[in-house]
């Protein structure tokens, strides 16, 4: 259960040197250098790219490559879909290029797992099993690359024609690896022309330590019992602890995303920028579909435009839509048990 300590943050082998905004790095040295060069130096956009740029590199120092090809990939993606007669082909190779990258690094393993279960049961070779480095925020930046190739297909949005402000949609630090999932058309009038007065600086710092708080303050101390009673074996609890361990681990995961989520909105205005609400009170939802539209929202608004209602949604009977949402549930589960553990 130690790994929950961030469950935002992608099953990372590199996490002892990933610079959490909760890390003393962060808050004494990388924060204050952002801020200063981005309102003291010209040419902020850049500034932005180049040091969130150095913020990933600093937890993933060769991925980084991945990251920055996926920029300059998806970049002239959008470009050709947009440009090109043949739009189509062009949409189809970048869901394929993007998926590839998050199968093979994410979920490659996983898949040789089962793969073999079946292969073992069968009494026929297995499959060696790959141990490929999982690059941090792969399926945020993935899932981001998907909605803007589709989005620029669908007409919703033109392709960004300038490399840095692309990159810096795509590479932006405070979202770069716990989310939110922010869509191009969202932050795009932002990325183009946007303007920071001290009142909204000083709300999105508030935002900011109010995530750092629920982090700190919160769902980290609540890991000690969630680790203690989980680690011990289910003959040696008795219910009321095995209850405590139960809502103690249900409030540690949600203060805990949603603080990064809080972090991450509050870091974003601080600069201009204004991200999506991620979370709304998800404990008072008063359904399962009440609830699935409170958490995480940015990720499963994606599910519903990308996924479910390319599927046909609900409007082929209930047979069809039944199916479409068992697709889309269990997709959401191996995506987001792949990110806890």
């Amino acid at each position: 259960m130690t790994a929950l300590a961030a469950p935002c943050h992608e099953a990372a082998a590199n996490t002892d040197t990933l610079m959490l905004f909760t890390s003393p790095v962060f808050l004494s040295f990388f924060l204050p250098l952002i801020v200063a060069t981005y309102f003291l130096l010209p040419f902020r956009t850049l500034s932005l790219l180049i040091l969130s740029l150095a913020f990933y590199a600093w937890g993933e120092p060769v991925m980084i490559w991945l990251l920055i090809a996926v920029i300059i990939g998806n970049y002239l993606l959008g470009l050709a879909i947009d440009r090109s007669g043949r739009r189509q082909l062009w949409l189809c190779l970048g869901l394929v290029a993007n998926l590839l990258v998050l199968t093979i690094f994410k979920y490659s393993g996983f898949l040789a797992e089962n793969a073999n279960i079946v292969l073992g049961s069968l009494a026929l070779p297995l499959l060696p099993a790959p141990h490929l480095p999982l690059p941090l925020g792969v399926s945020f930046f993935t899932f981001q690359a998907i909605s803007y190739l589709v989005d620029i297909y669908r007409g919703d949005i033109k392709p960004e024609t300038n490399l840095i402000r692309m990159g810096v949609f795509k590479a932006f630090f405070p979202q770069l690896i716990a989310g939110p999932i922010v869509r191009y058309k969202e932050i795009a009038g932002d990325l183009r022309d946007r303007s920071v007065k001290l009142e909204s600086f000083s709300a999105g710092a508030e935002r900011f330590v109010i995530g750092l708080a629920k982090k700190v303050l919160i769902a980290d101390p609540l890991s000690i019992p969630v680790d203690a009673i989980f680690g011990t074996h289910a003959s040696d609890l008795s219910s009321p602890i095995a209850w405590m361990g139960v809502v103690s681990f249900g409030l540690q995961i949600y203060f805990d995303f949603s603080a990064y989520s809080d972090m991450a909105i509050g870091l974003a205005k601080m600069f201009g920028f204004h991200f999506p609400e991620n979370f709304n009170m998800p404990y008072t939802a008063t359904s399962v579909q009440d609830f699935w539209r409170r958490w995480h929202m940015t990720l499963s608004r994606w599910f519903r435009d990308y996924l479910y209602i390319p599927l046909g949604g609900n409007r082929h009977g209930q047979v069809r839509t039944t199916l479409n949402l068992w697709i889309v549930f269990a997709t959401t589960g191996i995506e987001q048990s792949r990110q806890i553990h």
